[in-house]
């Protein structure tokens, strides 16, 4: 089992800070105003980004869903006619799109980027920003929702008429005339008693957000005992930041400076609004690190920094080169196979970690070594 490498889209802005600009805003914020060190998220950047995650070895991009940040769905499928190879990961939510007409456009989106499609499917653990869809559905409805959804979404890829009886839909002979080819995996993550079996009935892939190797192992076993039950196999990942560099020293002295910006204000705040949230996963990060800029490396290398401001993914690959890829192949010993990164700014990390961790990984057996950066030769000077 190979490890595979994705990176992540900052489609609601990207910069030199750790502050979550956009996830917890209230609708009133000012948008158009400058932000000192954000970089807008404009087609040019973004593309940048990506084409850079292609060059380097990265197999796909995770882009975002929500209020805050551009829609997934139009942003990938014109990045695909920026790149050749890369693969999207697109998030989306299953409660505000009609499932027939998401397996419709995914099938569509598979045949103008020939196969370049990745689905993470996003339930909504925040009340507050399902709200702005018009989705009021309490936290385990919108799972129960979720399993339906993709029930259909399965059932419609079949080829043939489809129907469905359920408490959320009913499809009379729901059909995608050209089923996608080949069916792009889905992607699920949840941590709820609610979310658990529905990613063992219809996840391929079943994403955690950074938890300690012990957590994580804990989780694995969990979703695989009930994927069990169901008579499926289900495959791992994990999302998370890194900062690596040269020297643990240079890393860990990025990092400090990344928190050095956040005043304690700004930590009050971000840690409020997140503790509002449905989302065990996302209290599962609060607790990593309690709110206290003290005892952020909660395990070797893993830093809870980026969760004193940011939703969702909070912890941090901290080191050297060697050190992240001995992290990645801790976690990959426990059941890992799939790596969902990211780093501020994100065009600078992806080239740090492409330039120094994915060759690591490669030497130690772990990628293909076709993956281990797809730039131009180097030319060397022959004395003419």
């Amino acid at each position: 089992m190979t490890v595979h490498l994705h990176w992540f889209l900052p489609t609601g802005g990207d910069g030199r800070t750790l502050v979550d600009r956009h996830a917890y805003a209230s609708n009133d914020v000012d948008r158009a105003r400058p932000v000192n060190g954000v970089r807008a998220p404009d087609i040019e950047y973004l593309a940048q980004i990506a084409k850079a995650a292609e060059q380097l070895g990265f197999e796909a991009v995770l882009t975002p869903t929500g209020t805050w940040c551009e829609d997934a769905w139009l942003t990938t499928v014109a990045l695909a006619q920026h790149t050749e190879r890369l693969k999207f990961l697109v998030a989306f939510r299953p409660g505000v799109i009609s499932p027939t007409l998401a397996a419709q456009m995914a099938a569509t989106y598979q045949r103008i980027t020939r196969g370049r499609l990745l689905l993470n499917v996003v339930t909504g653990g925040d009340s507050t920003e399902q709200r702005r869809f018009g989705d009021h559905l309490g936290h385990d409805q919108r799972y129960a929702r979720t399993d339906e959804f993709l029930s259909v979404v399965r059932g419609v890829w079949s080829g043939q008429p489809y129907d469905f009886e359920g408490a959320h839909y009913q499809v009379e002979g729901g059909l995608t005339a050209l089923p996608p080819d080949p069916l792009p995996e889905i992607f699920f993550g949840g941590s709820s008693a609610a979310a658990g079996p529905v990613a063992a009935r219809h996840a391929d892939v079943y994403l955690t957000w950074g938890e300690p190797p012990a957590q994580v192992k804990e989780k694995i076993g969990w979703i695989r005992s009930l994927a069990e039950r169901e008579g499926r196999t289900v495959r791992f990942g994990i999302r998370l930041h890194t900062l690596s560099r040269d020297s643990s020293a240079e890393a860990w002295s990025t990092a400090n400076r990344l928190l050095d910006d956040l005043d304690t204000d700004t930590i009050a705040a971000a840690q409020s609004a997140l503790g509002r949230s449905e989302s065990v996963g996302q209290q599962r990060m609060l607790a990593l690190h309690g709110g206290s800029r003290d005892g952020l490396e909660i395990s070797p290398n893993l830093w809870a920094g980026v969760g004193l401001v940011r939703g969702g993914a909070g912890t941090a690959l901290v080191g050297n080169h060697a050190e992240v890829a001995d992290r990645i192949e801790e976690y990959h010993a426990l059941g890992i196979e799939h790596f969902v990164l990211s780093g501020y700014p994100h065009l600078e990390e992806a080239y740090w970690f492409g330039e120094g961790v994915i060759p690591d990984l490669a030497a130690r057996g772990l990628l293909p070594r076709t993956a281990a950066g797809g730039g131009a030769p180097l030319l060397v000077a022959s004395g003419r």
